[in-house]
């Protein structure tokens, strides 16, 4: 009995000391709970006054950016102004490059206009001109009979007495009169005797055989030439000299035949 009454008692004592054991470290616990409960309490209060301060920012805050939103608000419209100004240049620039290209086409057009105008003022003139020489020389043509009638008249008439050389003089006035009439628009007379005979000038009418003139030498004028200006009126008739040998030859071989048939 005594034994297991000291057994009980050891066993009490025992679980005292664990007791007093386990109580310690428990203080310790409660020592690192209050401070983490202190820790926390902390952390809330500099949430909270952060949170304060934050509040108290965002509420200064505020109005400043009130402010730069109504700043912010001219500066979006004189934007769009530049933009709608911008826009409106542009157009008118493409519009002026339109009007540039229509100058262009029609400088273009006019260039043409005027260069087809003076083509044809051109052409116009020249064929005035053509017309008005083709007019000129039909009426030359027509009245060139009556020059070479003056002109026979004045080889052939011989006035006997006074009367008929007062006639003779009156027709021979007309007939200067009118041949400087012919010379003051361009007719001019021909005149080929002794000159080499040209067929852009002459018209051969005679072949005269002689050993004075060299051949195909105009010996003499029959019918009278004019030209006018750098044209040909009226071709020259003429006689031309033609070599005396060969006709020599045959004139003798004609009078030897005669001769022949006599014998």
């Amino acid at each position: 009995m005594l034994n297991m009454i000291d057994n009980e008692k050891q066993l009490e004592t025992t679980s005292e000391a664990q007791e007093e054991t386990s109580a310690v470290p428990d203080q310790g616990e409660n020592k690192d709970f209050d401070q983490e409960q202190g820790s926390l309490a902390a952390g809330t209060e500099s949430e909270s006054s952060a949170t304060e301060t934050q509040t108290t920012t965002d509420e200064s805050s505020s109005p400043s950016s009130a402010a730069d939103e109504g700043e912010n608000q001219p500066e979006e419209s004189a934007a769009a102004k530049e933009l709608d100004s911008v826009e409106s240049l542009q157009q008118e620039i493409a519009a002026l490059h339109e009007k540039l290209e229509q100058a262009e086409n029609l400088q273009v057009q006019y260039a043409r206009m005027a260069a087809d105008f003076e083509n044809f003022r051109k052409r116009t003139l020249k064929e005035r001109e053509i017309l008005e020489q083709q007019v000129k020389r039909n009426t030359i043509n027509e009245i060139l009979p009556v020059v070479d009638n003056f002109e026979r008249a004045r080889t052939q008439i011989k006035p006997a007495n006074e009367g008929e050389m007062a006639i003779h003089k009156s027709y021979q006035g007309v007939y200067k009169n009118l041949v400087d009439s012919l010379k003051r628009i361009g007719v001019a007379a021909m005149r080929p005797e002794g000159q080499p005979f040209d067929p852009n000038y002459h018209e051969a009418m005679l072949r005269e055989p002689t050993n004075e003139y060299p051949e195909d030498t105009v010996i003499e004028q029959l019918v009278r030439g004019y030209t006018l200006g750098d044209q040909v009126l009226r071709h020259a008739m003429v006689k031309v000299a033609a070599p005396s040998e060969a006709v020599t030859s045959s004139e003798e071989e004609n009078v030897a035949a005669p001769a022949e048939e006599n014998n």
